[in-house]
């Protein structure tokens, strides 16, 4: 009789936390998208534009985005439940969906420095860009890292996933420019 081999490393996620950290991560890609199309097209207009004006767009884009994130979660809930979530799943979805908005925090500063004055918008914008483009390749990272495939095809999973992700925001910047 054969015993079960060990893995060297065994996984110290459950199913549970592993669903969980998708929907995290799902939430933070649909932000982040919304989010740099929206500050691309600010920059691409932002002659006279200030930054309580830029920094509302930002966040009228993003909570927009998270509120239909969760009505679609609890549409979806409803359809595939017969009913509505209970208050622990409710939460968690909450929870969810609102973390997301945490990718916010840098560009919304750097348009509050801009607003003091301590900088430009468009170079406020610019950090925004970056820092948006950043959080989608660590969440693209975090997705890839635990993949089976060998490291050359995972850098080749990361361009692939970098090329979709600029034909995602270009098709953005069409929609909104």
């Amino acid at each position: 009789m054969s015993t079960p081999r060990r893995t060297a490393h065994p996984d110290p996620i459950t199913p549970e936390e592993r669903e969980d950290l998708a929907e995290r991560l799902r939430e933070r890609v649909y932000v982040s998208f919304a989010s740099l199309a929206v500050i691309m097209t600010l920059l691409a207009h932002a002659h006279g534009l200030g930054a309580g004006t830029a920094a509302a767009s930002l966040t009228i884009t993003a909570v927009g985005t998270v509120a239909a994130a969760w009505l679609a979660e609890l549409i979806s809930h409803l359809a595939a439940h017969g009913g509505f979530p209970d208050r622990h799943h409710l939460a968690a979805m909450t929870r969810t969906s609102g973390g997301a908005l945490l990718t916010l925090v840098i560009p919304l500063l750097a348009l509050a420095a801009a607003g003091l004055g301590w900088w430009e918008v468009t170079t406020a914008l610019r950090v925004g860009v970056g820092v948006l483009i950043a959080t989608l390749v660590l969440i693209a990272w975090l997705g890839i890292r635990r993949t089976k495939l060998p490291w050359l095809a995972r850098i080749l999973a990361l361009g692939v996933l970098a090329a979709l992700a600029v034909g995602v925001v270009g098709l953005k910047l069409l929609a909104h420019g």
